[in-house]
């Protein structure tokens, strides 16, 4: 089993040290300390372990160390930054794992230029050595990419002319989109298997500045000295320990304080069950502040994020995720209140982005997601996310005649997290990503905000797919899972990718669904993966042997 959760007193491959406003994450991989067997991991490569590190480290920053303006990111090897995913690593693995593998690296870059974008934590990329692959496109998540000027470190994207796949974790789209790199440099570029160093790649916007060695200190405290001048993260902050989840892992259920996993493997479905806060939240900031870990939104955010990575990685055949939600809706509405009221403190701003990506996490999980809404549950705010991002949601018209409860009718229930804060990948919110191109009635729900819907209401304004009453209830969400099941997962992950998305395209949703799309079938073809295939033969001095056909 993959496990998620780690911790610097834990960490192989990075070393992590903070001095003052900069923080400084060094690679320096253990070659011996591969995920699996099989495998070494030679200059600076790394495999899904060394990024689970990378992840944690950047959460930790986050939150653990409010006064960090700016990290710099570099490499204890000499004369190698990063040679990029091991290549032995992905030649010996799965096709659902390579798939799922840079599916993770790539949210993990995303987390840090979300942090650039949002919370006044800069990244620098000090390359002091060879970039290659993935070690270019890690740097190419920061802000600024500085490159030892010795005649010999460059940098490359080299998967094209000697792998036959495409880089993994965006650096494609990273060049010409955030770079702005012109298209026909970029083309010669991404087919030079060596790359480029020194003044054409400074010439070309592939790297921000030459740093000679002997300038090496006085550059780096040039440039984090103005990154932190621009930050507004707080000097004097005080962080919030990210202390261990509480997790209990059975073969039929994931089992945290607010978030519950059902594993039914016949019908291949996992049904979790998110609680409501069982109190209000604390009155001011400071409360927040001492409630650390344990304030309700962060806890929450945490539990989802790892359930959903163990089940991307150790529960493939589960390919349907089904919501529900129990608690008190008002209760989730308070806390929502709460975000939005201080959203002006560090650790709240970094709360509410936490949910967004964990929400994003969801959004871009190549699983079918059902929503099911029933009596006692609180799909309010933060939590009506989740029946927003499902494929399909079900609300139940009244109550359950049979069982005796007198829990009063389903309702959801908008509030301010849903017009903004939580944003898709595209820069949409889930309400404007579901009306796209009807501005009518996405005005007409967002009027609604504050107010409880009942089944026919909601159905009416188009926030949920189906509203059937107890007679039909049953029936029609069995059909539904069981349809899920019987369909080629193949086939859904294209749908659900195709349908999910609707609108403008970022930087962010390009890189999940061009690239994503296209090595997701490149990892399948034999030019790559066959007997005779690139990546198969990499390094054994063999040439391969392509399928000529342009497809």
């Amino acid at each position: 089993m993959i496990a998620f959760e780690t911790h610097p007193d834990r960490y192989r491959h990075w070393r992590v040290a903070v001095d003052g406003r900069v923080a400084t994450l060094t690679l320096d991989v253990d070659e011996a300390g591969g995920l699996a067997p099989g495998y070494e991991l030679k200059l600076n490569s790394y495999d899904l372990g060394v990024d689970i590190e990378l992840y944690d480290a950047i959460q930790r920053l986050r939150f653990e160390h409010p006064q960090v303006a700016v990290v710099v990111i570099t490499s204890a090897m000499d004369r190698v930054f990063c040679a990029g995913a091991n290549i032995p690593m992905l030649k010996g693995s799965s096709h659902d794992h390579k798939v799922n593998f840079c599916k993770f690296t790539n949210e993990t870059r995303n987390a840090i230029e979300d942090a650039s974008a949002n919370s006044g934590q800069a990244y620098i990329a000090m390359v002091n050595g060879t970039a290659a692959g993935g070690g270019y496109e890690l740097a190419l998540a920061c802000d600024e990419i500085l490159l030892i000027d010795d005649g010999s470190s460059a940098v490359s994207l080299p998967e094209v002319p000697l792998l036959a796949v495409l880089p993994g974790t965006g650096g494609l789209t990273r060049v010409v989109d955030k770079r702005h790199v012109r298209r026909d440099r970029a083309d010669f570029f991404c087919t030079t298997g060596e790359g480029l160093r020194g003044k054409r790649a400074l010439e070309w916007k592939l790297v921000d500045a030459l740093v000679p060695r002997s300038k090496l200190d006085e550059t780096v405290g040039d440039r984090t000295a103005a990154r932190v001048a621009e930050s507004d993260r707080p000097a004097d902050g005080n962080g919030i320990e990210l202390t261990p989840l509480v997790r209990e892992i059975s073969d039929t259920a994931l089992t945290y304080p607010n978030v519950t996993v059902a594993l039914d493997r016949d019908a291949r479905t996992a049904t979790f069950t998110v609680r409501g806060p069982a109190e209000a939240p604390p009155e001011d900031t400071d409360g927040i502040h001492a409630a650390g870990a344990d304030f309700w939104p962060l806890a929450v955010a945490r539990e989802l994020d790892d359930a959903i990575l163990h089940l991307r990685f150790n529960e493939t055949e589960i390919g349907s995720w089904v919501f529900r939600t129990e608690g008190d809706s008002e209760m989730v509405a308070a806390h929502d209140a709460a975000l939005l009221e201080h959203g002006d403190d560090w650790l709240v701003r970094e709360i509410t982005l936490y949910l967004r990506r964990t929400l994003k996490r969801i959004d871009v999980s190549a699983r079918s997601l059902l929503a099911l809404i029933e009596p006692g549950s609180c799909f309010t705010g933060t939590l009506l996310e989740l029946a927003l991002a499902a494929d399909r949601s079900y609300m139940l018209d009244g109550q359950f005649e049979e069982d005796g409860s007198n829990l009063p009718p389903a309702t959801i229930h908008l509030t301010a997290m849903n017009t903004g804060p939580l944003a898709m990948c595209t820069g949409l919110t889930r309400l404007q990503t579901r009306f796209y191109g009807d501005d009518d009635a996405l005005a007409a729900v967002e009027a609604e905000t504050g107010n409880d819907l009942e089944a026919i209401d909601a159905e009416e304004l188009g926030l949920v797919t189906f509203a059937p009453d107890d007679i039909d209830w049953e029936d029609e969400v069995r059909l539904a899972i069981e349809a899920r099941a019987a369909f080629s997962p193949d086939a859904l992950t294209g749908m659900e990718a195709s349908l999910r998305f609707p609108g403008p395209e970022t930087i962010e949703s390009k890189i999940f669904a061009r690239l994503s799309a296209w090595q997701n079938w490149i990892f399948q073809r034999p030019n790559a993966v066959g007997d005779d295939g690139a990546l198969e033969l990499f390094g054994t001095g063999k040439q391969p042997e392509f399928d000529r056909r342009r497809v």
